[in-house]
Parts: structure tokens; C-alpha cells; sequence
């Protein structure tokens, strides 16, 4: 292959970008439902997952764990470890992390093994020849311990909770607007700690050559990844190498790099071979993040009209240290709803607990749900139908801020959501019975901020007229093979099976990485902007301008004038690099998606089961890169508000604070039969503000309010309010008397 002749496109979205570039292309396979091109790899267990491949000579490591929920290690039978069968290593080094990096840290997060801060922390390593052998070996350990676990904070009283005056936000007189409202809901909502429960537990494979150190790991952003792992091992940036071809599923619990990472490299680094760690099932449950508990405080006040006065949400939750990650729980209430009078909190409360951190749809997963179970009992006190409560109340603008909405489609998603369900046949709450069961249906509104995060990519443009995009974005199961395949097709004019698309590579350009449900318009755009960089110096070659040509099936077409791609390139290589940044149309309006989520159930007046009939969802968020990945990650984030609504709570030990039900045996995720049909339908739509490519995020917000309208519909079905997560067999039939 020739040298690579570059070129460059760098945009930073400080205007709305109003082209319509893929409205005027020619070659139709954006916006279709393109099957992954990785899928077969995964379905036939030939795609190389973190620790599928292992290097020669690899050594095994596994952790040994803390016992107490506070205090000390002063030491370890290591003696007696060492002297067991296989055995290598008994590791203890002060480069350990006590915790996982939080998404977009970029920095280790804090180090040492001697301090315990929960039960279940990693405090020491034990290397072996193979995994058996260093399991045992760790099982076998017996650390010796300042306990100090009657002090540890493992719940506290409310008075107790930090209120940290940057999250706190408020306007006129909220306890006048409650005093004088005609309507009003003053309720105290609670949500349990819940985990990501990935279906592949966190692993890394570590090995050094030539001072260089390079991780095979689950991680979803190598570029912050990278640089966590270096500054916790005291090294360069531009000596650590990590590679994600493929990750089974993170949810945010991989947004930075875990004990297993760091852990993997010291031991290599010690023992001059590669080590693997992969984290048994219990240990990713006790060790890793978990989202926090929340204890929310919901106020509305309405006029006679069913007009809000004022809303207030305040919300408790959980961290570890004073800088570490708390749950966004308020992050939509400032914005979705119209009301002039308002107030934001945010307590947080330092526990002896496994570290919170990003679970899908961080903030809004849990908060946007309770909101709609207040604004249903609202609507229920003024006599009005959910529905016709919220379409009262969509603001103009923010109402927090006085911005412009870039785009608020969440009347038309109510509108037509609420027709496509048939909600007009919902029954009066506890009217409806077949038999033992109560039928009800439900709804909530969804809405989830959306964000463009800083991305770079390159596209190869090869002298055979085939691409390769190159960049270390990465595919967590949510399409990126598939949708960055299609956008470089599309605006290259190349049919997809001449587009290859290499990621997982932390030498490749850095991405935005997976998260925050900005990772396909923020990689996206900058696989875009390298296209066409390309584009341009095509047209260069045909004699035109970029807009006058049309690029279709491999051919460059201007005017009367037709020209392979080969026979354009004349045996040259050309590189086009794209690089995307936010800029001011971050800050001059307000960004987010949208959507009316609507639910029926059937509840057991005699065991207390509720079982989900019906479940539908009509969303507003952009461009639609890719119908049938997007319908996907709408199944997965609604199935998630399934989870949360119906089966899944961590159970913390309140003595000591261990994990009790760290398997998924005992964590229970919703299963086949537990979810039903699920209808899902997309609004055209565009948001020229968001990025180049007009889209937006999905995959969390599929999830912001399937767990209202599933327990709204509980509420239907039964005549009771239910008002902590989740909605229990127990917690009906004490209901239900």
C-alpha cells in the first residue's frame, strides 16, 4: 500500500449545522436496517472477548478480598500462600485502586490495598500457573485486620446527608405555590441500589514488551482508559496500549478501568509474563459500581386548570469519597415540565458501600420514573387523564434557564403514542378484572439529556476504491460496527461490503467511547467529517466541487462525467481524519430527547404477581442511523425499566455491609418470559444543533420511563399507590390487604 496522502476536517458545533448532508447522498444505506457486520462472530462464539486470547506463558490472578466493611490490613499469611500448589506471587502494592474509575476520569482513582472502605474490596493478588490454582490459593487467605465496622456508615439518617451547594437550584416560592395550589402532591419516593450485570464479567490479560504495556480488557472508553491505567501505574500515557475488540455488554459499568486492569499489569510487570484476571460473577457484583439507592422527595402544586405552579424534586443518594461520582437523580426535573416556582436538591451520603457509579441513563433512569408516578397521582387528584396532565404543562423553553429547546417533540411522542396504544381505553383505577386479575395500563413520559462529547476517526481510502475506518471507539452490543460502517458507505458512495471498520484500539484515533448515549453521534460525526474530507479531494480530482459530485456504488459522478474510484485514485492511498467538537450550541440551547412510554399489566389479587401484557414506546431523538440497532437498544433500556419497576434491588448486609445477593440467581434481571411484545415507533425527526449528522441518543432513553408507566399501571390496575422500587409480590398483597 502506497503512503497515505492526509487530509483533514475539524468542526466544532458552535452553529447549528443545518446542510442535511445525508438528505442529498445517493447511496441509501443510512437509515436502513443493516445487520451487524460482527454478528456472526458473536453468535457462532468466534468474536475474541477480553479474556478469550491468551498470550503464551500467561499466569492467572485472582483477588483476595476484604472481609470487614472499615479499617485496616496490617497483613497476610502470605508465607503459607506462597508455599501452595502453583502459586507465583502474593501480591500487595500501594498501586492498586480501591475502586473503580469513574466514566471520563481520565485519572487513577484513589490507590492502596490497606485501607478498607466496603466489604468485598480487593486488598491483595494472588498469581498463579493456572486460574484453579490461584483461586484456592486466594480462597485460602486469611488477612489480619484492624476491624473497624462499627463505625462504618452504611446508612445514614437524613439529617446526616450532605447538601453541596452547586446542586442545589431554586426559583420563587415553592412553599407558597404548595400552600395555594388547588392541587398538590407531596410524596417521598424510594428506588434500591441496583447493578449493570453485564453479560461478560470484567476481565484483563496484561502483558509488557519493551517497557510498553499492553491490556486486553471490557472497557468502553479507551481513551480516558488509557490514562487511567497509566497514572495508576506511574508511567506514560504513550506506553499503555489497550485493545476492546469486543465487549459482552456494559451499561456503564465499564466506562473506566477496575481493579482487574491494574491488578493484571502490576503482576506482569512483576513477574515479566502475561497475567489474565477475570472476575468471577460474585466478584464483579461486590467489587465493581452499582447505581445508588435514592430517596426522592416529590412536590407539585397545580392550578384549578391542572396548570403547574411549581415543582420541587429533591433527591438523597449514596457515594464513597467527597469527589466520587453521586446519581444525577434531579438531571431532567429543571427542564421537562413548565412551573414557575421550583427546587432542586441533592444530599449526598458517604457509605462504607461498594462505590456508586454510571448505570444506564445515569440520573434520569431513576429520577424522570418518579416524577411520573407524582404527575400520575396529580392527575389523578385534579381529575384529569395523564396524558392531557402532561400535554398542560410542556414548557416553550426551559424554564429553569430561559433557553430555547433545540428541538421538544414530547407532545407529538404523547399524542401519537397514546393513539398507537389505545390508551383511550384505559380502564378507572381497580375497575377493570379478569378473574384474580386487576387490568390497568399506564404511562410516563421519557427524557433524556443529550450531549456531544469530543471525537476523532480516520477513514482509509484504499487505491481498490475499498474504505477502512479506524478509530477506538468501541461496540458494547449497541451497533457501532454496523452504524459507523453505514455512515462512511453513505458518504463515500460505496456499497457497505467494501467498508471495513476496525475499533477497540486505543492507537487508533480517540473517540468519544461508549456512554452517556452519546457514543454513535459523537463517533459518527467524526467518521463524517473524514469522509468528507475525503469527498473533497475527490471532487479535487474530478474537477469540481464537492457539492456538484455524487458519489454512488463506487463511481464519482459530475455532470456528464463518470469515473471509477480506482481509476479516480491512480494507485493512491488517501486518509481523510475527522475530528468533532461541542462548542456553543452546547451552551445556546437545550438539548434532549423524548419520548411517552405506555404499559398494561395484570395483577394477581391472590400471589401478588404482576404480569407486563403490553409494553410501547414512541421516541424523538434525531436521525435514526440504524432502525434495527436502535429498535434493539430501545428493547434493552426498556427491559432495564422492566428490571427496575418489577424484580431487581441489591441487598446489602446492614451489619457489615457485604453484597448478599451478588449472583444472578439472587439479582434478579427480567427474563424471556418476563418481558412481552414490545411496540416501538421512531418520529421523524432532526436536530440540527446536536451534531452534523442531525441525531441524537437513544439507548437510554428507552429506559427513563418504562418503570413509571409500568407502576402507574399497577396503580390503575389496583386503586393503590406504590411507592418504592420495586413493585414486589410482598408489597401488592399488602397492599391489597
Amino acid at each position: 500500500m502506497s503512503e497515505p496522502i492526509t487530509f483533514k476536517r475539524h468542526l466544532r458545533m458552535n452553529t447549528p449545522d443545518k446542510a442535511d448532508f445525508f438528505d442529498q447522498t445517493a447511496q441509501g444505506v443510512l437509515s436502513q436496517p443493516l445487520d451487524r457486520p460482527e454478528g456472526k462472530l458473536k453468535v457462532t462464539g468466534t468474536a475474541s472477548y477480553a479474556d478469550d486470547v491468551h498470550p503464551p506463558e500467561t499466569a492467572y490472578g485472582w483477588f483476595v478480598r476484604a472481609p470487614i466493611a472499615k479499617g485496616w490490613v496490617t497483613g497476610l499469611n502470605t508465607a503459607e500462600l506462597r508455599a501452595m500448589p502453583g502459586v507465583l506471587a502474593v501480591i500487595r502494592d500501594d498501586r492498586m485502586i480501591m475502586h473503580p474509575a469513574q466514566g471520563q476520569q481520565g485519572k487513577s482513582p484513589p490507590q492502596g490495598p490497606s485501607e478498607v472502605f466496603y466489604a468485598g474490596q480487593p486488598v491483595a493478588l494472588v498469581v498463579a500457573e493456572t486460574f484453579e490454582q490461584a483461586r484456592d490459593a486466594a480462597q485460602a487467605a486469611r488477612p489480619e485486620l484492624i476491624d473497624r465496622s462499627d463505625k462504618a456508615a452504611l446508612k445514614l439518617p437524613l439529617d446526616d446527608y450532605e447538601t453541596p451547594k452547586s446542586k442545589q437550584a431554586a426559583q420563587g416560592d415553592l412553599d407558597k405555590a404548595m400552600t395555594e395550589a388547588a392541587f398538590a402532591v407531596d410524596q417521598v419516593y424510594e428506588t434500591p441500589s441496583m447493578s449493570h450485570s453485564a453479560m461478560e464479567p470484567h476481565a484483563a490479560v496484561a502483558w509488557w514488551d519493551d517497557g510498553k504495556l499492553t491490556v486486553r480488557g471490557s472497557y468502553q472508553m479507551l481513551k480516558t482508559n488509557v490514562a487511567e491505567l497509566a497514572d495508576a501505574l506511574g508511567i506514560s500515557a504513550r506506553k499503555v496500549r489497550i485493545l476492546a475488540p469486543y465487549v459482552g455488554g456494559g451499561f456503564g459499568g465499564k466506562l473506566g478501568i477496575s481493579h482487574e486492569a491494574v491488578g493484571a499489569a502490576i503482576a506482569a510487570q512483576r513477574l515479566g509474563r502475561p497475567v489474565a484476571i477475570a472476575l468471577h460473577r460474585r466478584n464483579v457484583y461486590e467489587a465493581t459500581h452499582r447505581r445508588s439507592e435514592s430517596r426522592q422527595r416529590i412536590r407539585l402544586a397545580a392550578g384549578a386548570d391542572g396548570r403547574l405552579t411549581g415543582i420541587g424534586h429533591e433527591a438523597w443518594v449514596s457515594s464513597m469519597f467527597g469527589d466520587s461520582f453521586s446519581e444525577p437523580v434531579t438531571q431532567a426535573s429543571p427542564f421537562t415540565y413548565a412551573g414557575e416556582n421550583r427546587v432542586i436538591g441533592h444530599h449526598v451520603a458517604r457509605l462504607n458501600l461498594t462505590a456508586p457509579g454510571s448505570m444506564r441513563a445515569p440520573g434520569e433512569a431513576i429520577g424522570v420514573p418518579i416524577v411520573e408516578l407524582a404527575m400520575d397521582e396529580l392527575a389523578q387528584a385534579a381529575g384529569l387523564d395523564p396524558v392531557e396532565l402532561r400535554l398542560r404543562n410542556i414548557p416553550d423553553e426551559d424554564p429553569s434557564t430561559g433557553k430555547p429547546f433545540s428541538s421538544n417533540r414530547l407532545e407529538d411522542c404523547l399524542r401519537q403514542g397514546a393513539e398507537r396504544f389505545g390508551w383511550a381505553d384505559r380502564p378507572e383505577p381497580g375497575a377493570r378484572r379478569e378473574g384474580e386479575w386487576l387490568i390497568g395500563m399506564g404511562m410516563a413520559s421519557a427524557v433524556r439529556v443529550n450531549t456531544l462529547e469530543p471525537s476523532e476517526a480516520a477513514i482509509i481510502l484504499l487505491p481498490d476504491g475499498t474504505a477502512r475506518v479506524e478509530t477506538d471507539m468501541t461496540d458494547i452490543g449497541t451497533g457501532s460496527y454496523a452504524i459507523l460502517t453505514q455512515i462512511a458507505a453513505e458518504a463515500l458512495g460505496l456499497p457497505v461490503e467494501r467498508v471495513t471498520t476496525v475499533l477497540g484500539d486505543s492507537d487508533l484515533p480517540p473517540s468519544s467511547g461508549s456512554g452517556g448515549s452519546f457514543g454513535a453521534a459523537s463517533s459518527g460525526s467524526s467518521v463524517l467529517l473524514a469522509a468528507q474530507a475525503l469527498r473533497a479531494q475527490l471532487a479535487e480530482r474530478m474537477g469540481c466541487d464537492a457539492d456538484e459530485m455524487t458519489l454512488k456504488d463506487g463511481q464519482a459522478i459530475a455532470g456528464n462525467r463518470t469515473r471509477a474510484l480506482p481509476d479516480l485514485l491512480v494507485g493512491d492511498t488517501l486518509r481523510g481524519e475527522g475530528a468533532i467538537d461541542p462548542g456553543a450550541t452546547s451552551q445556546t440551547v437545550r438539548q434532549a430527547t423524548w419520548g411517552a412510554q405506555f404499559a398494561e399489566v395484570a395483577v394477581s389479587t391472590v400471589t401478588g404477581e404482576v404480569q407486563l401484557r403490553r409494553l410501547a414506546a414512541t421516541f424523538a431523538c434525531g436521525r435514526i442511523l440504524n432502525p434495527k440497532t436502535a429498535r434493539s437498544q430501545c428493547i434493552g433500556g426498556m427491559i432495564f425499566g422492566i428490571g427496575s419497576a418489577l424484580t431487581e434491588h441489591v441487598a446489602h448486609d446492614p451489619r457489615d455491609g457485604h453484597f448478599v445477593n451478588r449472583d444472578l440467581a439472587e439479582y434478579h434481571v427480567p427474563a424471556n418470559l418476563d418481558v412481552p411484545k414490545i411496540d416501538i415507533a421512531f418520529l421523524p425527526d432532526r436536530d440540527a444543533h446536536a451534531n452534523p449528522m442531525q441525531a441524537k441518543g437513544i439507548g437510554e432513553l428507552a429506559c427513563c420511563g418504562t418503570a413509571g408507566a409500568i407502576v402507574n399501571a399497577i396503580a390503575n390496575a389496583t386503586g393503590k399507590r406504590f411507592r418504592e422500587f420495586p413493585v414486589t409480590l410482598d408489597k401488592v398483597l399488602a397492599a391489597l390487604g
